[in-house]
């Protein structure tokens, strides 16, 4: 089982703040992001978001508990690296690009190696069903929350 990686895109009808705005609000991502069950933040940055974090996601095969560094490049970029956790490696982004009026292409992207105990879980189709299940519902969910307010 090697890695599984992914990136899902879509467009919002929201301007590009807004859009990074919610994304780095990572303690209350479990609201809108679907497969995050849980974050406590243990380190903040200078401007007072998220720098480490405890989170506990559902992979659907299993719930993967992770601590994440983050790393934000405001307002196009947001990176997360894993720490320590249940995966053998975990690198996550966000990318915002500006569409002009008041629109932004947001793209989620993932690349982990589940290890060895994790990887017999997804094995043929499943791997292709965590991996959707995975991107799919970040890059709804920063939509459908971008565009409500």
């Amino acid at each position: 089982m090697g890695k599984i990686h992914g990136e899902r895109t879509v467009d919002i009808e929201a301007p590009i703040q807004r859009c990074f705005d919610i994304a780095a609000d990572i303690q209350n991502a479990p609201a809108w992001q679907g497969t995050l069950l849980d974050v406590d933040v243990l380190e903040r940055d200078g401007a007072g978001r998220a720098a480490v974090a405890d989170t506990k996601s559902d992979a659907k095969v299993k719930h993967v508990t992770t601590r994440l560094r983050f790393t934000y490049e405001e307002p196009g970029a947001i990176h997360w690296v894993q720490e320590k956790g249940d995966v053998k490696s975990l690198h996550g982004w966000w990318r915002l690009e500006d569409l002009g009026n008041d629109q932004t292409r947001a793209s989620y992207g993932l690349e982990v190696d589940p290890g060895r105990v994790l990887g017999l879980l997804l094995r043929g189709p499943v791997e292709h069903q965590v991996r959707d299940f995975l991107l799919g519902k970040a890059a709804e969910g920063l939509k459908r929350t971008a565009e409500e307010g």
